[in-house]
């Protein structure tokens, strides 16, 4: 690929979203905001933007990607919803839920997107940069994160200049983004199941079906088979640091990770340490893990050891993706 790519910066505005429209339509890459993280989007249709966006962000093949539209009519043309499904899109669309979905038979989402699968993962985002872009463009837009595949998932634009610059075409910088994790992805093609936590807590989600989520199964998420959804890889979101879980006491030189003012022995040792929510709030943990897990993998150290943090609401998906930064690479 042609890494030597002059990459175009710029501020979230009616310029810079018809540039991302214009360069969309051919055949571009272009990262933006959304409430969850900045995602890198491509024509969906278009089977070469596409590639061209695997080989960016160095994603495997096998995985999944989200189509991201405008509105209810536009997914109900590329996927099938049965009355569950229309029961979440209509309480939590625009917003931080992906449902997976049956295809259509006029799907207008390329096989390389769906990885093969007769399924396919569509959101709805928030953030108004996204939408203008999804609405001037009118199709549907594939959009992972905007970092390189595995590493930590960009939540300023700095984050994705920082990997993908010289790879893509254009970052439309929109600030920090609101919800800092990633969507959270219900399949609905039999009973409702949670395939991925993310930023819509699955209470909420059970409270809108009236009952619970259904778990995958227990060999959904390895590194060898093909995943269900986006975002299923057992070694994912991780920085070049090891993380170590769960901390109860610091080793030397280690980096931490903290969460609320409890005490943590050893910390007069620590390397550096950051705290994701000094008030234990979940929702500012959420917003600040990405960032804070960059900018400590930033400093060179080999280990991130991180507090515990609580496995209800957004901790479901804060661990989720901490548990995926752990996972060690070959």
């Amino acid at each position: 690929m042609n890494v030597a790519l002059t990459t175009q910066i710029l501020p979230a505005s009616e310029a810079a979203v018809t540039a991302a429209a214009c360069s969309l339509r051919e055949g571009g890459l272009v990262a933006f905001p959304t409430e969850t993280v900045y995602g890198l989007g491509a024509d969906a249709g278009n089977p070469q933007a596409i590639a061209r966006l695997y080989q960016a962000k160095g994603r495997p093949a096998f995985n999944p990607l989200i189509a991201h539209v405008g509105d209810l009519e536009a997914a109900q043309r590329i996927a099938g919803f049965d009355a569950q499904a229309i029961r979440l899109a209509n309480a939590f669309w625009p917003g931080p839920l992906t449902l997976v979905l049956p295809k259509t038979h006029a799907c207008a989402v390329a096989d390389l997107a769906t990885a093969g699968l007769d399924t396919v993962a569509i959101r709805i985002p928030s953030h108004p940069a996204a939408r203008d872009i999804l609405g001037v463009f009118g199709r549907p837009v594939v959009a992972p994160s905007a970092n390189i595949s595995g590493h930590v998932s960009p939540t300023t634009a700095a984050h994705v200049q920082n990997d993908l610059a010289g790879r893509i075409d254009l970052i439309v910088d929109g600030g920090a983004v609101e919800v800092g994790v990633e969507s959270t992805i219900v399949g609905c093609l039999d009973e409702p199941m949670l395939l991925r936590p993310g930023g819509l807590p699955r209470a909420e989600i059970e409270r809108v079906l009236g009952r619970a989520l259904v778990q995958p199964p227990a060999d959904a998420e390895s590194d060898s088979g093909q995943p269900l959804a986006p975002g299923m890889l057992a070694s994912h979101y991780a920085p070049r640091a090891k993380v170590r879980l769960d901390a109860q006491r610091l080793e030397p030189g280690e980096a931490l990770l903290a969460f609320g003012l409890g005490a943590i022995s050893g910390i007069d040792a620590a390397a550096v340490v950051m705290n994701l929510s000094e008030r234990s709030d979940l929702a500012e943990a959420a917003a600040n893990l990405f960032g804070h897990l960059r900018a400590l993998d930033g400093k060179g150290v080999g280990t991130i050891a991180v507090m515990p943090i609580p496995n209800d609401g957004l901790g479901e998906a804060i661990n989720d993706r901490l548990r995926r930064a752990a996972v060690g690479r070959e």
